[in-house]
């Protein structure tokens, strides 16, 4: 019995506009029903993956510059589908990711200006043919964003979190742009709502979408193999009166 593909969602948006939390109540709602689901999360995914968060997250690449900063989002990505994306995907799972390539194109592209050739190039060797079935665009707007990713981390901000206002109004409408510019994959969903609104609006958008099932095993199509022919079988020989 051969598993169907499973469905890979992917939520973007900008700091503090609730994704992780949504990514998770979305796993509970796939596993309510029936599917397994894993949550996941970029950069990082995989142990090498979880590395490179570190040093980009730090600081650590900025220095270099955003195509540097590309590249090492790109080498994450790649060792994150290799090992932890395609094969939950091939296992039939449901795969719900917190951010991916469209990050790259925001931050990396929009914000820093990295050559949009290049960006599709680095997506076409990191990501190939796994691309998502549905992103969901979780906005708010950039000081409420902000004021909540403060708010949950008071300690010292990361590379991003600590960037003014200005870039996270840049990075807002970079995601929206996306969201316009491919809206057969994306959907944007006001993540100025409560937490359960949002949720609810998000599985209306999946239900809708990608109408999720419980899991069977997609029986394979069977030939039946043709009957061998012995030949003519002899006929009976009608009992007579008289026989030994």
């Amino acid at each position: 019995m051969a598993r169907a593909r499973g469905r890979f969602i992917t939520l973007e948006g900008g700091e503090g506009a609730g994704k992780s939390t949504q990514a998770r109540l979305l796993a509970e709602a796939l596993r309510a029903r029936g599917c397994e689901a894993i949550v996941t999360r970029e950069p990082g995914g995989s142990p090498r993956a979880e590395k490179i968060r570190e040093a980009i997250l730090s600081g650590l690449v900025a220095p270099l510059g955003p195509v540097a900063e590309a590249m090492m989002f790109a080498a994450a990505r790649l060792d994150h589908l290799d090992n932890t994306i395609r094969p939950a995907l091939a296992r039939g799972a449901w795969v719900v990711c917190d951010r991916f390539s469209d990050s790259t194109r925001a931050y990396q592209g929009a914000l820093g200006t990295v050559d949009a050739r290049l960006l599709r190039a680095l997506e076409r060797i990191a990501v190939g043919p796994t691309k998502p079935d549905l992103t969901l665009i979780v906005d708010v707007p950039a000081d409420i964003g902000l004021a909540r990713a403060r708010a949950r981390a008071p300690g010292a901000p990361d590379r991003f979190e600590a960037e003014g206002l200005a870039f996270h109004e840049t990075l807002r409408r970079a995601f929206l742009d996306i969201a316009a510019g491919e809206p057969e994959r994306c959907a944007v969903v006001n993540g100025a709502d409560g937490e359960q609104e949002v949720a609810a609006a998000i599985w209306r958008i999946v239900e809708d979408r990608l109408a999720p099932q419980a899991q069977r095993a997609t029986p394979r199509r069977m030939t039946k193999a043709p009957r061998r022919d012995a030949g003519p079988r002899p006929a009976r020989r009608a009992a007579q009166k008289g026989d030994a």
